[in-house]
């Protein structure tokens, strides 16, 4: 009977497993996810095909830096934006309605409980961004007048710059996660994503030009990633994308840290 007893009370282990399980269940019983994922779609999709569309054929001095594939991918700024605030929603969002101490009463082991809303949501998010960016992209070349070039996935770095802008979006994702985790505060949260996505690159660039501006999310979004043809004084491709995968790593970390630190 004792040892009945004993098992009767002992608590549920919960793995990885069960932890993403049940962080994919509040994910996609979330109102907010079908909306916030749908516009990101269709704004980015419309912003691609208006581009393309307004987009004239290159005079011959203009030619050698001519990028149809970066202006049809111009709706990653906006997507980001989505993108960004929903995984911020997704932390806060427990935070404010005080659903944090019933999740941490089930998964008291806080750094599982973030690694699975970040697989969770960054698996969603990666898989929209990249079925949005060639969407996009083929919506978009479709919008192209005659006689303008029309970009194709098998000319060089067009493929690539595809890909990696619905990477982005996938880490942009994961970032606004990590800065929930961290502010766990939805209006200071999403005002700091914000402001280091949108107001700061255009305040510095401003004042000191790309040498520091370059370094930010969306500056390395719209000049580096998306690019088929090299910027002047921005970063590679493939160094853009190391920065922030190494942004994204940073966020998540602090996050954790500061989600098993402090109390719920």
């Amino acid at each position: 009977m004792t040892t009945l007893a004993t098992t009767a009370s002992a608590p549920a282990r919960y793995g990885f497993r069960q932890a993403a399980r049940m962080e994919w269940v509040k994910l996609r019983t979330l109102r907010s996810t079908f909306y916030a994922l749908l516009l990101t779609v269709v704004s980015m999709v419309a912003i691609g095909v208006v581009t393309m569309a307004n987009t004239k054929a290159p005079s011959p001095d203009k030619a050698a830096t001519f990028d149809p594939t970066n202006n049809v991918l111009a709706g990653v700024a906006l997507g980001q934006l989505l993108i960004g605030v929903l995984g911020v929603l997704i932390v806060t969002g427990e935070y404010s309605s005080g659903s944090i101490r019933s999740t941490l009463a089930v998964l008291p082991d806080r750094r599982l409980l973030l690694t699975a809303k970040a697989c969770v949501y960054g698996g969603v998010v990666l898989l929209v961004g990249e079925v949005v960016a060639f969407l996009t992209f083929f919506a978009g070349r479709a919008a192209l007048a005659a006689g303008v070039p029309r970009p194709d996935l098998g000319d060089a770095g067009v493929l690539r710059a595809v890909l990696m802008s619905g990477a982005y979006l996938g880490m942009i994702g994961l970032m606004g996660l990590g800065i929930g985790a961290i502010i766990r505060h939805t209006a200071s949260a999403i005002a700091s994503l914000v402001g280091v996505t949108f107001v700061l690159p255009a305040l510095i660039g401003g004042i000191s030009g790309p040498t520091v501006a370059k370094y930010f999310p969306t500056m390395i979004a719209g000049n580096s990633l998306a690019v088929t043809k090299p910027v002047s004084d921005m970063l590679a491709p493939w160094t853009g994308f190391a920065v922030l995968c190494l942004y994204t790593a940073v966020v998540l970390g602090v996050g954790a840290r500061l989600l098993a630190r402090r109390d719920a």
